[in-house]
């Protein structure tokens, strides 16, 4: 084909055609996506905005290629005019040609220019739409909405008749584009075979959207972004890569926008093509002439026939284990009844579905943001700073009057001590004020062998992107955490952190089966597990511990003093019961000694009486009051020996004083001479004094020489 201004003309036409569909189409998708209220429609609507770029570059390169074109032919014929001769300014005619120099301007700078706008809005499209999505489950306040429109049939029709146009008028234009001078319309087919992909795709969401699966649509929406980013990446490749790539004079550069992703799909014949030249290089040689490979060509839209038909089959028979239960969905309504351990038969999709669930499967719900990491050992002070996506539950204050009661000897009464007793008023004051707790409750549930209907008409299972949990289960935990709040608002954090009597994970577990019954969620609770129980975080946490062993602290000195006691009443009366007891027989005692005199006949009653009951006690008490008893009557004794002996040496004294009297003299001195070792004897005749004097030697310890055997 000659290059000439008619040929670059019918290429100004093409694009200028192209732009004009591009901007109506444009046009049409963000009017009609915004009257029906439809997200994926008005996504589309700005993709498509983003051709209109492309289409106004081409149309600009190509006028000024025709009238480079003209200016050319213009050229041609000055020369034929002026012969043979020459002119001193022929050197100079290149450079002085204007739309020449706009034309190699334009592709050194327009074209790149125009590419780097392309790929600019194309990240920018890829960017907030998929910051846009990120925010549909957002829960601090910032959430959006994915709208579908109620005119599903004509926004069905509409992506699928604009899809149709586009992909005509692309494979149009990318046939045109085979030609030398046309090839640059390569970037404008890609970007119509785009919009044809991005229609279809939304109408392939819009078909499922009839069937109750929204969360196709909204899966689509996401890889259209991801699309977008792609393509934004290629095109920037391809600007960087132009930078460097060696060309001809007299080859025309490529626009940087023309992506060869979308070159592909609007030109598949050239897929099958390298498909052909591939399988030809493997085999070594013409593989695709041959007549197998013609048939396999021939029959291949059969076979195909064939395995999708084998594979709608195959969905109309369904396996159902015996463990499992299963229904019918016939556009999201159930059909027949529960079926189980049995074969069940439906319409292919996707006109009918089934659902599954393993009845015997115990799942774990999670009721709170995370579970907190735990050590061996559960030091609430330093286990972890707090967490600011933890939130605490609300409990009932310490109740001050139950801190104050100490438990009586018997272990069944409790009784105020003199040191923390404290009013009532004051102690339900401080009672009605709240404190918090940080709680990890985990729920073990599953589905009732005869609730599956009620477990499918409970809420949807639908999923939120970005959230871990479908409709159903986050139902279930907000109810569970309800039940939770409630159960521990009336409880004392004595009574959350050391429960008495019932155990606190079964009134809970009980709260939230008959929450689930009531709300008929088809729900079985197995069991609900805490695996931590401790105030908050931080320096509460280290409070708490202090407070709790001060009360220890005061609760083993009030012990150890009453076990003191109790040993020191036991010790001197046999048991603190019988103390008690003495002790007010004492008391009464007393008053008598009072009112009626130490000396009467009442108050020596009692004062026996009190006696008696504590040498009845067997104890140190009796043990003193024995002794007493016993030292008292071996005074009287020796006082009595005495008092004898004297009236038994009268009769000698009255018969011979002076003979007693000497005789006594003797005595004494004969006691008080035997322990001393020199002894005088004075004021005595000398003729009346006889002296027995007999030397004797103390014999050693070992006397050797009695060991020696003598002849």
């Amino acid at each position: 084909m000659m290059h000439d201004q008619f040929v670059y003309r019918q290429a100004t036409r093409v694009s200028g055609s192209g732009l004009l569909l591009q901007g109506a189409l444009a046009l049409l998708l963000l009017i009609f996506g915004n009257i029906a209220g439809d997200s994926a429609l008005v996504l589309a609507g700005l993709y498509v905005t983003t051709g209109i770029v492309s289409w106004a570059t081409l149309a600009v390169l190509f006028h000024q290629h025709k009238l480079e074109r003209v200016e050319s032919l213009e050229n041609e014929e000055v020369a034929l005019a002026r012969g043979t001769g020459s002119s001193v300014f022929e050197g100079e005619r290149v450079e002085n040609q204007a739309a020449a120099r706009r034309l190699r301007l334009m592709h050194q700078w327009l074209a790149p220019i125009a590419s780097l706008c392309v790929a600019t809005l194309l990240g920018l499209l890829c960017y907030f739409t998929l910051t846009w999505l990120a925010r549909l489950d957002d829960s601090a306040g910032n959430a959006t909405t994915f709208r579908v429109g109620s005119h599903l049939g004509w926004q069905l029709a509409i992506c699928t008749a604009l899809a149709l146009v586009t992909f005509i008028f692309s494979r149009f234009v990318a046939g045109m584009a085979k030609k030398s001078a046309w090839q640059n319309l390569r970037g404008g087919a890609g970007a119509m075979v785009g919009n044809a992909l991005v229609l279809l795709a939304i109408a392939v969401g819009m078909v499922f959207q009839v069937f109750k699966k929204g969360e196709v649509l909204e899966a689509i929406a996401y890889g259209i972004a991801i699309y977008t980013g792609v393509i934004a990446a290629e095109i920037l490749l391809n600007l960087i890569l132009n930078l460097y790539r060696p060309r001809r004079v007299t080859e025309t550069p490529r626009p940087a926008f023309d992506s060869k992703l979308l070159g592909l799909a609007a030109a598949p014949d050239s897929i099958v093509r390298s498909i052909n030249e591939a399988v030809n290089y493997q085999f070594g040689f013409d593989i695709t002439s041959s007549w197998g490979y013609q048939l396999l060509l021939r029959s291949v839209l059969r076979l195909c026939t064939l395995g999708v038909v084998v594979l709608l089959i195959m969905s109309m028979i369904v396996v159902v284990q015996p463990s499992e239960q299963a229904v019918r969905l016939r556009g999201g309504r159930v059909i027949g009844e529960v079926a189980q351990g049995s074969l069940l038969l439906k319409w292919p999709w996707p006109f009918e579905s089934i659902e599954r669930y393993d009845i015997g499967q115990i799942r774990t719900l999670v009721l709170g943001a995370k579970l907190m990491p735990t050590s061996m050992v559960n030091l609430w002070p330093v286990e972890g700073e707090p967490d600011p996506d933890r939130l605490p539950f609300i409990v009932l204050a310490s109740s001050l009057q139950s801190a104050a009661m100490t438990p009586s000897n018997d272990g069944a009464a409790t009784q105020p001590t003199q040191a923390t007793a404290i009013s009532g008023a004051d102690a339900a004051r401080v009672s009605n004020q709240f404190a918090l707790i940080d709680a990890d409750i985990v729920l073990e549930y599953r589905v009732r062998a005869d609730g599956l209907l009620d477990y499918l008409q409970f809420c949807g299972d639908a999923r939120t992107r970005g959230s871990a949990l479908d409709m159903r289960e986050r139902t279930l935990k907000a109810i569970a955490l309800r039940e939770a709040s409630q159960l521990f608002s009336t409880r004392s954090i004595d009574q959350v952190l050391s429960p008495t009597g019932d155990s606190f994970v079964s009134q809970l577990k009980q709260r939230v089966q008959g929450a689930f019954d009531r709300s008929r969620s088809g729900v079985e609770v197995v069991g609900i597990l805490l695996p931590v129980l401790r105030p908050p975080a931080g320096e509460a946490a280290g409070m708490f511990e202090e407070l709790s062993i001060d009360v220890q602290n005061a609760r083993k000195i009030v012990d150890e003093a009453n076990r003191m006691r109790n040993v020191t009443l036991s010790t001197l009366v046999g048991s603190p019961d019988r103390a008690r007891t003495i002790v007010a027989a004492i008391e009464e005692l007393q008053r008598t000694e009072k009112t009626a005199g130490s000396s009467s006949p009442q108050a020596r009653e009692q004062r026996a009486a009190v006696e008696q009951m504590l040498l009845d006690a067997r104890a140190q008490a009796a043990s003193v009051i024995s002794a007493a008893r016993a030292r008292r009557w071996d005074i009287v004794m020796r006082a009595r020996s005495t008092a004898s002996e004297v009236l038994g040496q009268a009769a000698a004294y009255h018969t011979a004083p002076e003979i007693y009297r000497e005789r006594a003299i003797m005595s004494v001195l004969t006691r008080a001479l035997a322990a001393v070792r020199i002894k005088y004897v004075l004021a005595v005749d000398p003729s009346r004094v006889e002296f027995d004097v007999q030397m004797e030697q103390p014999e050693p310890g070992l006397n050797l020489a009695d060991y020696i055997e003598k002849k």
